[in-house]
């Protein structure tokens, strides 16, 4: 019932999620589609060393920087020589930040100097190293915007598309797929008379894979698919020779790999190829050994290969261990799922699931959509960040309870942060305190949530247990009424442990029920351990609360866990 891997290296990293164009913009207007100067903008230069300190005391290690890629926009700067874009292929007043029309530029709208605007993001990436944190930007390697063009690309790079065969739907040789014949339509053309007005013909396959001239609104009809060889019409794929999109992709991951950025998130890598990722994620770590790559995946067939084939260091724990605690915090889960999760999805290679209750995609905890109570997170936040040895990552907003509601624009009321609109979180002000980044302007409430959030990140960066140690599922010994008062439905408790700590964790996933009981560790569980089970020991919380707990080792440790209480405790003789 326990995994048998220590990994070698340190993978805990707790990763802190900045979207860019939201986290220093004081604006607070929020005119529902409002324009960049109506609701403003933050910038590079937002996230100061007041900032960027402020997070590091926090306890995060890296941060990954959200929307740093130039993106479609409706904002015109075609002053500063940036094309503009049509509006009806651009989703939101500011644009989908996963709709890049250019590889080698940063947005900028970021910029307080549009034409410095590389320059501000290089000394962006300075500040944050000078501060103790490590620099994870997106790289969206499986669609483009339509209207996709590099004006800032080195000399002697090929854009996309450039050398395309456009009368065949595919050819290795092509960056994309195209419907020959065939017009693209858009579902909001209708919409907007004003040039420029985007002309696709032939018509190019959509982002998502969709094989027609006339996506839907649904769609992500504002992109276009990138060709890696796999032949989206009859399934088949030509890797040899090697596609060109390989090596115009490769060329870019190098470009933003030479300006000192540690990882790259790679936006729906499951969509791409496994091949493409084991050629190039070699080729970069062969001259950046240390860079990480993190994949955003969806399908747990996949997991294996993209880790031990793909090379990549992390992946998404969406399907299995995010969905398992959501529904727990929502009151319709069971702990059974947990132990499903590592017993049948990524047990033996737990090190490498990256563990998240909020990203810009996923629903905000305090939003009515999720809980509606941010405090909801504490058992679930301590499970993710404690199971095992993998990273952990935090949405900024998320540690003082962002509630995201109202319609921003494009972006419905729907309980997520906008993506796709000009905006400013009225409920992050209080942290942002006109520049200071002190948290002066918080509630009492705001300040205790951040302050459960800090030693949680306190307490993975100083256990080496929670760090290095061998996990323990403890359910199967205290289900089924074998513990009196145990709700294996609502409970779970596992070990952590190495030769130097021992950990017991247990979590009450309850809204409403205060449980009573007394959790057993089996002789197996001392066996592995390296203790005697018939000796007497100490259990002392280390974490939140005060419990102190001496008792005899298999007489089972009792405890008493009111709703959403959890209890770390050190076992010591």
């Amino acid at each position: 019932m326990y995994t048998a891997s220590v990994v070698p290296v340190m993978d805990k990293l707790i990763i802190y999620q900045i979207f860019t164009r939201l986290f220093g913009n004081q604006n607070t207007t929020n005119l529902t589609n409002g324009s960049r100067d109506e609701n403003g903008v933050g910038k590079f230069n937002d996230i100061n060393d007041a900032a960027l300190k402020s997070i590091r005391q926090f306890g995060a290690s890296h941060i990954w920087y959200t929307g740093i890629i130039e993106h479609a926009t409706q904002t015109d700067y075609s002053a500063n020589g940036i094309r503009p874009d049509d509006p009806a292929v651009v989703k939101g007043r500011a644009g989908s930040p996963y709709a890049v029309k250019d590889y080698y530029d940063v947005n900028p709208d970021l910029a307080v100097s549009v034409p410095d605007r590389m320059a501000e993001f290089d000394a962006l990436v300075q500040r944050t190293h000078a501060n103790g944190l490590k620099v994870i930007i997106d790289f969206v390697p499986n669609h483009v915007a339509r209207q996709y063009q590099s004006d800032a690309k080195p000399p002697g790079v090929v854009d996309l598309g450039q050398n395309d065969d456009t009368t065949v739907g595919f050819s290795s040789g092509n960056n994309f797929y195209y419907l020959p014949g065939q017009t693209f339509v858009g579902p909001q053309d209708h919409l907007y008379s004003q040039e420029p007005k985007l002309h696709e013909f032939p018509a190019k396959v959509t982002g998502s894979g969709s094989i027609t001239a006339t996506p839907d609104i649904n769609d992500w009809y504002e992109t276009i698919k990138l060709n890696y060889g796999f032949n989206v019409f009859d399934g088949s794929c030509q890797f040899d020779p090697i596609p060109a999109t390989w090596h115009q992709m490769l060329d870019i991951l190098l470009f933003w790999s030479d300006k000192g950025i540690d990882g790259f998130r790679c936006d729906m890598a499951h969509l791409i190829p496994v091949e493409f990722w084991q050629w190039a994620i070699r080729q970069v770590k062969q001259r950046y050994p240390r860079l990480i790559f993190i994949a955003e995946i969806y399908d747990p067939g996949l997991y294996r290969s993209f880790i031990f084939g793909g090379g990549f260091d992390y992946l998404y724990d969406k399907v299995g261990l995010y969905d398992s605690v959501r529904r727990l915090m929502e009151g319709h889960g069971s702990c059974y799922d947990l132990t499903r999760v590592w017993q049948q999805e990524s047990g033996d290679f737990a090190q490498h699931m990256l563990r998240f209750l909020e990203t810009h995609d996923e629903q905000r905890i305090a939003s009515r959509f999720f809980t509606n109570d941010p405090w909801a997170a504490i058992p679930g936040m301590t499970l993710l960040a404690t199971m095992h040895t993998g990273p952990m990552l935090l949405y900024f907003g998320q540690e003082i309870g962002v509630r995201a509601e109202g319609v921003e624009g494009f972006s419905g009321d729907d309980g997520r942060t906008t993506i796709f609109d000009y905006w400013g979180l009225t409920d992050w002000q209080g942290y942002v305190n006109e520049g200071r980044y002190d948290g002066g302007g918080l509630t009492d409430d705001q300040r205790r949530l951040r302050l459960f959030y800090q030693q949680l990140n306190y307490l993975v960066s100083g256990s080496d247990a929670i760090q290095n140690g061998y996990f323990y599922d403890l359910q199967y010994a205290n289900d089924n009424g074998q513990s009196a008062g145990y709700d294996a439905h609502q409970i779970y408790s596992y070990l952590r442990y190495t030769e130097r700590q021992k950990l017991l964790i247990i979590c009450n996933f309850s809204n409403s029920t205060t449980y009573e009981t007394t959790v057993s560790i089996p002789n197996p569980a001392f066996g592995a351990m390296g203790l005697d089970p018939t000796g007497t020991y100490q259990f002392s919380d280390i974490f939140i609360s005060d419990t102190q707990i001496e008792t005899v080792g298999l007489a089972g440790v009792s405890v008493y866990l009111p709703p959403r209480a959890v209890r770390v405790l050190e076992i010591k003789s």
